[in-house]
C-alpha cells in the first residue's frame, strides 16, 4: 500500500475516534445542528474505518498462512495455499473498495436535485424531444423510489415542453443525475416530417443540487419580484388571476419564474428555492474552477454547454460523448434504464478524483 494512502487511513482513523468521542459529550448532544453534523461525518467514516480494520485483519491472516505453505504435511500446506489465495483475493477487494471510499465527496452529493429541461434547436420536435427526456427523468425516479415535483412548466401545443423544472428527491438523487447536464441530441423522423428525412433536435439539460444547510445571503434589496398570469393549457381560471412569480437576481442576473401553484405565495416560495439552488450551483462551479486551476485538472461538474449525448432512433443507439460509450437499447433507456450510462460517468468522476488526490501524479 502506498504511504500517501496509508498516512490518509491513518488521519481517517483519528478523525473518526475523535467524532464518536465528541458524540459523547453533553454540549454536543444537546446541539442538534453540531450533532447532526457530527452524525453524517461519522456516516462517512465509519466505512472506511470498518475497511480499514478489515484489510488489516485479512493481511495477517495472509502472513498466518504464508508459514503454513511450507509445513511439511502435504494436505496442511495445500489447504494453506488454498486460503491463502481466497484471502489475497478478499484482500485485493477490500482494498478497491477502501480507494472507492477514500475518493473526496463533494459537498453536493447527498443533496437533492433540481433539473431544469429547455427544449433546443429544432422547433417543435425539440420541444417533444424535451418531453421525452422528461419522460425517461420520470421513470428513472420510479425505479429509484425517488419523488418527483414539477416546480414550474411551459408546455408547447404539440404535446411538448418549452420548459419544465422538477425537484427530483431521495438518495442519491443529485450524485447521479449531476452527470445528465448538457445539450443532449437526437436524430430521428419528426412525426411532423411527411417526407420520412431524419432530423437533428436538442434539448438541454441542467442539474443543480438543492441548497440545503447551505448559507447563501440572499438580500431582499437585490431581487425584483414581478407577479404575472399564468399561461399554458387548460383550465378556466388560468389567466384570470394573477399568481405566477418572476424573481430576478440583479447580482447575478439569474431569473427564476414559478407558475404552478394556485397562490403568489407558494410560487414565491418555489421561486426561491430554485434561485437559491442557481446560486449554489454558481459558487461551487466558482470553487471548481479554482481547484481545477490549482490541480491544472478539472475535478466536479463539467460545462453545460458542449453536447454530452446523442440518441439516434433509426439505429437504436445512444453515445454518451464524454466517455466515448455506446448502447443500443434505445427504447428501454427511454423508459427510465438509463444506469448503463450513469455508472460508467460515476467511474469515471471517480478516477479523475484519485488521480487528482494522488500527490505523485
Amino acid at each position: 500500500m502506498e504511504e500517501w494512502i496509508l498516512n490518509r487511513l491513518k488521519e481517517i482513523k483519528n478523525r473518526f475516534d475523535e467524532v464518536e468521542l465528541l458524540m459523547t459529550k453533553q454540549e454536543v448532544v444537546s446541539n442538534q445542528n453540531e450533532m447532526k453534523k457530527l452524525s453524517k461525518e461519522y456516516k462517512n467514516l465509519v466505512k472506511i474505518n470498518q475497511l480499514w480494520d478489515a484489510y488489516n485483519k485479512t493481511s495477517t491472516q495472509i502472513e498466518e498462512t504464508k508459514d503454513m505453505i511450507d509445513s511439511d504435511d502435504e494436505e496442511i500446506s495445500e489447504l494453506a495455499q488454498s486460503e491463502n489465495e481466497t484471502l489475497s483475493e478478499n484482500l485485493e477487494n477490500i482494498f478497491d473498495e477502501l480507494n472507492k471510499e477514500l475518493i473526496p465527496k463533494d459537498a453536493t452529493d447527498e443533496a437533492d436535485a433540481i433539473v431544469e429541461i429547455r427544449a433546443g434547436t429544432g422547433g417543435d420536435e425539440a420541444a417533444i424531444f424535451g418531453n421525452d427526456l422528461l419522460r425517461m427523468y420520470s421513470r428513472y425516479s420510479e425505479n429509484n423510489k425517488w419523488k418527483v415535483k414539477i416546480l414550474s412548466s411551459n408546455y408547447s401545443e404539440f404535446g411538448g415542453i418549452k420548459e419544465v423544472v422538477l425537484e427530483i428527491s431521495g438518495e442519491g438523487t443529485f450524485s447521479k443525475l449531476k452527470h445528465e447536464s448538457g445539450v443532449h441530441r437526437v436524430q430521428r423522423v419528426p412525426k411532423t416530417e411527411s417526407q420520412g428525412r431524419i432530423h437533428t433536435s436538442t434539448a438541454t439539460v441542467a442539474v443543480l443540487p438543492k441548497s440545503e444547510e447551505i448559507d447563501i445571503e440572499i438580500k431582499d434589496d437585490d431581487i425584483r419580484t414581478d407577479v404575472f398570469h399564468s399561461g399554458g393549457a387548460g383550465g378556466q381560471n388560468v389567466n384570470k388571476v394573477a399568481t405566477a412569480i418572476r424573481l430576478t437576481h440583479n447580482p447575478s442576473g439569474i431569473v427564476v419564474a414559478c407558475q404552478n401553484e394556485r397562490s403568489q405565495l407558494q410560487n414565491k416560495m418555489q421561486a426561491m428555492e430554485i434561485l437559491k439552488s442557481k446560486l449554489w450551483d454558481l459558487e461551487l462551479r466558482k470553487q471548481q474552477e479554482e481547484i481545477s486551476k490549482a490541480r491544472k485538472s478539472q475535478v466536479g461538474s463539467g460545462g453545460r454547454s458542449e453536447k454530452v449525448r446523442t440518441y439516434n432512433y433509426p439505429q437504436s443507439r445512444i453515445t454518451d460523448h464524454r466517455i466515448n460509450v455506446t448502447v443500443h437499447n434505445l427504447s428501454e433507456f427511454m423508459d427510465g434504464l438509463i444506469d448503463e450510462l450513469i455508472g460508467p460517468l460515476m467511474k469515471n468522476e471517480q478516477a479523475q478524483k484519485m488521480l487528482s488526490q494522488n500527490p505523485s501524479k
